[in-house]
């Protein structure tokens, strides 16, 4: 560890600490391992804010939020808004392939590439698009090397349409800075394999895998209703619930849903409606606030379900993403009942033991009646899923290889330093 313990690596974000769990860890990881780490990160909504400062505050590296906030540097927060804002307005009329499409990419960017110019580091890492162009040139003006974590497939995160600015503006940015950076690294196999292939070059896939919870008792709930579980940053269309809602309607069974997230504008109202048309009770569906990631956990186990219900057709990222919710579910002693994308069945295939895949309304009630129906069953997956999380995936594990990859570029020679 003496080798690494001046050693300096700068991460960077456009989002916020708690609501990008992948990079808390990476940063727990290379502090724990004798670096000095610093985060760049931007101000994204309230909820989130009131979650870092509790995260923040016992940890071994050192947090600096930068484009301002809405509450406190209202100004830089005006400022950062309006750059984004022309930034997307001047690609919209002169088309993605120019510096603006650094700018317009996220509302905080400029200032991430301001801020990491500021920090002599030996290694930059980037968390998402937003910050990728803050790492690199950050990287280039020290002459030291950086390096990427592909969490989804980004030019097609939000839809397939190659046409879409969204598109354009992602692709350019990937084909302009990925090239540059001295590692990737990506959340599921077939997102590495897809860069891989764009880049003609070796990307590590580091699953999404939290540390274990050994200390956590699998609950049997033999007698009370079938408790689902389902949480993320927003409770919002096209993630599935739809389908979840038909399927406890078709399973005719006492079943509840509970919902963990920010609702979507106007979207309880229209997942309601959906439930009353299917003759599912208000009161078999419970909607709670975000929880924080440090007692993610301990709730979870409450209940007997995780779904990971990604919608396949959406587009192509939902498709071979491998979502943080599985491995949750696993930590938290959850059987699975998994949509049937092409990377979630692909899980499933090679942990049989840990749940259920559907394709549908139809043959998720079938998955919900049995579990239902045979309660040993149930607590017999809920165990097996509890084990795999820890023995087999968990961030004891994957922060090695996540640890390797930075070892091995910090002890190559740059050949640009000098």
């Amino acid at each position: 560890m003496d080798l690494f313990s001046l050693k300096k690596v700068l991460l960077v974000t456009s989002g916020q600490p708690s609501l990008n769990p992948r990079l808390v860890k990476e940063a727990d990881a290379l502090a724990g391992a004798g670096y000095n780490v610093t985060v760049l990160y931007a101000y994204w909504n309230d909820w989130g804010t009131q979650h870092d400062k509790p995260l923040l505050v016992d940890k071994k590296w050192k947090a600096i939020r930068v484009g301002g906030d809405p509450e406190q540097k209202t100004l830089t927060y005006f400022i950062s808004r309006l750059f984004n804002k022309i930034s997307k307005y001047l690609i919209l009329k002169t088309g993605a392939n120019n510096y603006f499409a650094d700018i317009a990419i996220a509302r905080s960017s400029y200032f991430l590439i301001k801020e990491a110019k500021k920090h002599q580091a030996d290694l930059y890492i980037a968390h998402n698009l937003g910050a990728l162009p803050a790492a690199v040139k950050a990287a280039e003006f020290y002459k030291k090397p950086c390096g990427f974590d592909a969490e989804d497939f980004h030019r097609q995160e939000v839809n397939d349409d190659v046409n879409s600015s969204h598109f354009k503006i992602t692709s350019y940015l990937e084909d302009k800075y990925l090239p540059l950076v001295n590692y990737l690294t990506a959340s599921s196999p077939l997102i590495a394999e897809k860069y891989a292939k764009l880049y003609k070059r070796p990307v590590t896939t580091i699953l999404n895998v939290f540390p274990k919870t050994a200390g956590l008792s699998i609950v049997n709930n033999p007698h009370q209703p079938l408790k689902l579980f389902w949480f993320s940053q927003t409770i919002g269309p096209n993630r599935g619930l739809e389908t979840v809602i038909k399927a406890i309607a078709l399973s005719k069974q006492k079943i509840q849903l509970h919902l963990f997230g920010q609702l979507a504008e106007g979207y309880q109202q229209q997942l309601l409606q959906i439930a009353q048309t299917v003759a599912v009770v208000d009161s078999q569906i419970f909607v709670y606030t975000p929880i924080a990631a440090n007692k993610l956990f301990n709730a979870a186990a409450q209940f007997d379900i995780g779904l990971a219900s990604e919608e396949a057709e959406f587009c192509l990222n939902r498709n071979i993403s491998l979502t943080n919710k599985i491995f949750t579910y696993l930590q938290s002693g959850l059987a699975i009942a998994a949509s049937n994308t092409i990377a979630q069945s692909t899980f499933v295939q090679q942990y049989p033991k840990t749940g259920k895949i559907y394709n549908g309304a139809q043959e998720l009630s079938v998955i919900l009646t049995a579990y239902n129906q045979n309660r040993e069953l149930l607590y017999q997956t809920k165990k097996e899923a509890f084990e795999i999380g820890q023995t087999q995936l968990n961030w004891e594990n994957e922060s090695k290889k996540f640890l390797n990859v930075i070892d091995n570029i910090l002890t190559i020679p740059n050949p640009d330093a000098n």
